[in-house]
C-alpha cells in the first residue's frame, strides 16, 4: 500500500484508501509525532468532506494547537473506520494562523477560496476567533470554534459561527464560583490575560461572586505574551482570601513558579483555570507550592478511579496515559481540559450533516441549520467529557465542570458542577439572523 504524505509550510494532508492503512495513522499518532490525516482516492459516489482545520502551530497557542490536532487526527480516525460521514470520508486540510487574529482572516479566506473546503473547525484562541469571524459571515461558510469565550454566546459573532462542542467562560465562572465561595474564600484577586478570554473571566467570574456574597477586591490583567510576573504581584492586596489565576501561553509555568516565590509558601489560597498549567507538569521544580490548591478542569487530565468507559476509550484513542501525557513521552503533557471539545465538536458536525443529508457547499446553510436544531446531548462515545445541552439560538452548548485539588503531585476531582448550575439568561438570537 502506497501512502503519500505532502508537507508544505501551511497544509499536512494525506493520501490513504479506506480502511486498509488506517493502522497507519494510529501509529503516527501513538509515537507523538505529528499525525497524517485520512484522505481518500475520490470515488465516484464518495469525494471526502473537506474540513479545514485552523490550527495554532505556532504562537503563543502552540501547545494547544499540537494537541487539538493529536484529538482532531483520533477523532476522523474513529469516524472514517465507522463509514465517515453520510458514507464519505473526512479529509483534514490544516493551516497555521500562528494564534493571530489578522492570519486567522486570512486562513478563513484561504480555506474558502483555495482549498474549498466544506466548513472551517477547531479555533482556540478568542482574539483568533473574533478577528476571523467576520470573515466566515462574509463568505457563508460553517465556522465550528473550540474556544471556550463568551464571544459566541454573547451575539457578536455571526449566524455562521458556532460552538457545541466545549462550554464558554461564562457558565464556568457561573458553575465554579459558589464552590469557591463554600470552601476557599469570598474575598479575591483575579490575575488574567489582558485580551478577550480573560476579559470574559473579569466581567462573569466578579457578579458570580458577588451573587454568592463574595468579593472581587482586585482585577489584575497581564498581557498575553508577557514573559516575567513579579512586578505584577506587588498589586494583590493582602487582606485577601483568595488568588484566582488564569493565565496561557508559553509563559504559564514561569508564572506560577514566580507566584509561589514570591508568597514562599503562605499567602492566601489558590484557585486556577488550569491554563495557567495546560501542558505543564504538575510535578516541575518549583510548583510544590501548589499542593493542596485548586483548578477548573474541563475534563480532568488525570485519569480518574469513576472514569467511565467512554472516556477511558477517548484517552486510549488519543494517546493519553493515566497522568495525562502522551502514551509515548511522559514528559508531553496535553492540553485534556480542553482538546475533548476538538472531539465531540467534530462528532456534532457528524450529526448536523446527517441530519441535513449534507451534499456540499450549496448545503451549508442547511448544516447550520440542522446544528442550531440540536438539543440534548448524551454523554457516550462520541460525547465522553460528559452530558450535555446545545442552545441554538446562542450557538452554545452547556455542559458540566470539574473541580480538583493538587494531592501528591497529581489532579484529584473533588466537585463535579451540574449543566444547571452555569445556565444563564440568552443575550442573543442568531436565528433571527438570514442565511
Amino acid at each position: 500500500m502506497m501512502t503519500d504524505i505532502v508537507h508544505s509550510s501551511s497544509i499536512l494532508t494525506s493520501s490513504i484508501s479506506r480502511r486498509s492503512a488506517l493502522k497507519g495513522l494510529g501509529a503516527a499518532a501513538a509515537l507523538g509525532t505529528t499525525p497524517g490525516f485520512v484522505r481518500y482516492a475520490q470515488a465516484q459516489s464518495s469525494a471526502p468532506i473537506k474540513i479545514g482545520f485552523q490550527a495554532h502551530r505556532t504562537g503563543i497557542g502552540a501547545a494547544y494547537g499540537r494537541w487539538y490536532e493529536r484529538t482532531t487526527a483520533a477523532a476522523v480516525k474513529a469516524i472514517n473506520e465507522a463509514g465517515g460521514i453520510n458514507g464519505r470520508p473526512i479529509e483534514i486540510v490544516i493551516e497555521d494562523d500562528g494564534t493571530d487574529a489578522a492570519r486567522g482572516a486570512e486562513v478563513v479566506e484561504k480555506f474558502a477560496n483555495q482549498h474549498k473546503v466544506d466548513l472551517i473547525y477547531g479555533t482556540l484562541f478568542s482574539h483568533v476567533v473574533v478577528g476571523s469571524s467576520p470573515a466566515a459571515g462574509e463568505l457563508k461558510i460553517p465556522y465550528y470554534v473550540v474556544s471556550e469565550g463568551y464571544h459566541v454566546a454573547s451575539g457578536k459573532m455571526n449566524r455562521w459561527v458556532v460552538q457545541p462542542g466545549i462550554t464558554d467562560v461564562r457558565q464556568q465562572c457561573r458553575s465554579v464560583a459558589p464552590w469557591i465561595m463554600n470552601n476557599v474564600g469570598k474575598k479575591v484577586t483575579m490575575i488574567y490575560p489582558d485580551y478577550a478570554f480573560g476579559h470574559d473571566h473579569r466581567d462573569f467570574f466578579a457578579p458570580a461572586v458577588e451573587e454568592q456574597g463574595g468579593q472581587v477586591v482586585a482585577k489584575i490583567a497581564i498581557p498575553p505574551t508577557e514573559t516575567s510576573f513579579t512586578r505584577y504581584f506587588p498589586q494583590i492586596p493582602s487582606d485577601i482570601d483568595v488568588i484566582y489565576h488564569v493565565m496561557v501561553g508559553p509563559a504559564v509555568l514561569t508564572f506560577v513558579k514566580e507566584l509561589g516565590e514570591f508568597y514562599g509558601g503562605s499567602g492566601p489560597k489558590l484557585f486556577g483555570f488550569i491554563d495557567s498549567l495546560e501542558a505543564v507538569d504538575i510535578n516541575s521544580p518549583g510548583l510544590e507550592f501548589l499542593e493542596g490548591s485548586h483548578f477548573w478542569e474541563g475534563s480532568p487530565r488525570y485519569l480518574q478511579a469513576n472514569a467511565s468507559e467512554h472516556e477511558k476509550a477517548y484517552r486510549a484513542a488519543v494517546g493519553l496515559d493515566d497522568n495525562g501525557a502522551s502514551v509515548n513521552d511522559p514528559k508531553d503533557v496535553s492540553t485534556a481540559a480542553h482538546m475533548f471539545g476538538c472531539w465531540e465538536t467534530l462528532y456534532i458536525i457528524k450529526q448536523a450533516m446527517e441530519a441535513a443529508d449534507y451534499k456540499g457547499p450549496e448545503d451549508r446553510a442547511k448544516l447550520i441549520e440542522a446544528t442550531e436544531a440540536i438539543t440534548d446531548i448524551p454523554e457516550g462515545a462520541e460525547h465522553p467529557q460528559g452530558a450535555k445541552v446545545f442552545n441554538g439560538k446562542l450557538h452554545q452548548v452547556f455542559g458540566t465542570q470539574n473541580i480538583s485539588v493538587v494531592e501528591n503531585g497529581r489532579l484529584n476531582v473533588v466537585h463535579r458542577t451540574s449543566i444547571e448550575d452555569g445556565l444563564y439568561e440568552p443575550e442573543a438570537d442568531y436565528t433571527t439572523q438570514p442565511l
